[in-house]
């Protein structure tokens, strides 16, 4: 771990976990090394550190969910859990040297401009200071837990959390348990819940549209091949690639893949879940794609067992003993499991960003955030984010997108290497990037009738790309430095 007191760096990173670690690869990688990574935890692993709820896993095949430049060679399964997820990442930390760049325990509380010294001056929760000439804050989307603020919920006399903060000493063998929510996170836990709890109860708001997993686990024989022969291990990769690029068409109103995703989703429920009233639960009434789509093979069967039930009246207040739901019907519970989601659209959360001329970031996104290529905000001079605004992939893997972006930030800062100049993203580029992207989320199932995390109150589409994985690189291979102002 890296020891600061008040120094200066070339670039100040925000975030131990897949982003901000694979900036740091990608940097030593090109020779780059007067840089540090910033980290509130107290070790790295970003999400996966945070979600350890029973269960957690990823839903992107392992051979994509990792770096292009350090594949994960020997992930034992084609879903990886969160314990191999983490492992990878302290395996890619040794391998590129990157904690003696990385301060943990760090909680970063404000990040200013400097316009005079044209660079950023941060302050850190401790009383300690920084400055550094480039901010690149990979600070996530799903990292700030929410638990609604359900009427009674404080007189509970059980004990209640969130799913992304799930207790170590927690027992739930022969308890009563209920889980508020069943999407993403529920649909990885109830399985396991269920077969320890006396009864698990499960509220649902709305259905989720859910495929098949298809775990596959890899033999010894399959993984020595990998290792031995790494172009095996890619061969997958790029298969895995193109079949998820062509899974983008899924999300787009009207098409044959969209209808052939419908059937398949029906299909899975239809062949796991028996029962034709509780299967009618189950059924989405939105449009395929306009929420997260869901992978699991357990979720259904889990609902189905005895000692769980589907509930979708919605919670009407909270009661010492449980729970009454909006018709009325009284449940007694030990445990409340809020797998409820995220502050999914406030990037900086508590963090204070304060651009040129004194603009508070959060004032330049009152009505929503946006950002150039995802990256860069009119304002705030050479601060470049990871998996920033309209960069979340519904259909394909979030870590070639970080990568993409990483590659794309180090262009600039060696494209600025022997000038101390800033640069700031020209705001009619801005404007038209967003204003385009906006008007091709029109054809999208995200842009339809639901509640979902990827827009804001007003309908607009903050978290999601509106194209294909490809297209996106594409877009971002070559830094156009026209597209910016320079500051001297």
């Amino acid at each position: 771990m890296l020891n600061t007191d008040l120094q200066s760096y070339e670039i100040v990173i925000l975030g131990a976990g897949f982003g901000g670690l694979g900036m740091g690869a990608q940097l030593k990688m090109r020779g780059i090394e007067n840089f540090i990574i910033l980290e509130r935890g107290d070790r790295i692993g970003g999400v996966w550190r945070e979600n350890n709820y029973p269960g957690a896993a990823c839903d992107t095949e392992s051979h994509l969910y990792c770096y292009s430049f350090y594949p994960h060679l020997r992930v034992s399964k084609m879903y990886a859990d969160r314990d191999e997820l983490l492992r990878y990442l302290d395996a890619m930390a040794s391998r590129y040297e990157l904690m003696d760049h990385i301060s943990l325990d760090t909680e970063l509380v404000r990040a200013q401009w400097n316009e005079e010294a044209n660079e950023w001056d941060f302050e850190l929760g401790d009383g300690r200071s920084l400055k550094g000439r480039f901010f690149v804050p990979a600070w996530g989307q799903l990292n700030r837990p929410v638990v609604p603020g359900f009427k009674g919920l404080d007189s509970f006399a059980g004990q209640y959390f969130h799913s992304a903060q799930w207790p170590a000493d927690i027992d739930l063998v022969g308890k009563k348990v209920a889980s508020i929510g069943a999407a993403a996170s529920a649909v990885q836990y109830v399985p396991e819940v269920a077969k320890v709890a006396s009864q698990l109860t499960v509220f649902q708001r709305s259905a989720n549209w859910i495929m098949p997993r298809n775990q596959i686990v890899f033999t010894q024989q399959e993984l020595d091949a990998f290792e031995r022969t790494p172009d095996l291990f890619m061969q997958s990769r790029n298969k895995l690639h193109a079949f998820r690029e062509d899974g983008y068409a899924r999300t787009r109103h009207g098409t044959d893949a969209q209808k052939e995703g419908i059937k398949m989703a029906m299909a899975h429920l239809a062949a796991q879940v028996p029962d034709e009233a509780l299967r009618a639960k189950l059924v989405p009434d939105y449009e395929f794609a306009c929420k997260r789509i869901l992978r699991s093979d357990d979720y259904y069967p889990a609902l189905t067992r005895e000692n769980v039930a589907l509930e979708t009246a919605a919670v009407a207040e909270f009661t010492p003993e449980g729970i009454v739901a909006e018709e009325g019907k009284r449940h007694a519970f030990d445990v409340v499991i809020f797998g409820t989601g995220f502050a999914s659209q406030a990037f900086q959360g508590d963090l204070q960003v304060v651009g040129r001329e004194k603009q508070p970031l959060h004032s330049r996104w009152a009505e929503g955030a946006e950002a150039y290529l995802g990256m860069s905000v009119p304002g705030f001079p050479n601060m470049l984010m990871i998996y920033g605004p309209n960069t979340n992939l519904n259909h394909n893997s979030i870590i070639s997108l970080l990568e993409i972006q990483q590659r794309y930030i180090i262009q600039v800062i060696e494209g600025l290497a022997h000038s101390r100049q800033a640069i700031d993203v020209k705001q009619d580029k801005f404007d038209s990037f967003n204003d385009r992207l906006q008007t091709n989320m029109l054809s999208s199932a995200f842009s339809s009738e639901c509640s979902s995390w990827y827009k804001n109150a007003a309908g607009k589409i903050i978290n999601n790309w509106s194209g294909t994985l490809d297209e996106y690189e594409v877009l971002t291979a070559k830094w156009q430095s026209d597209d910016y102002n320079y500051l001297s």
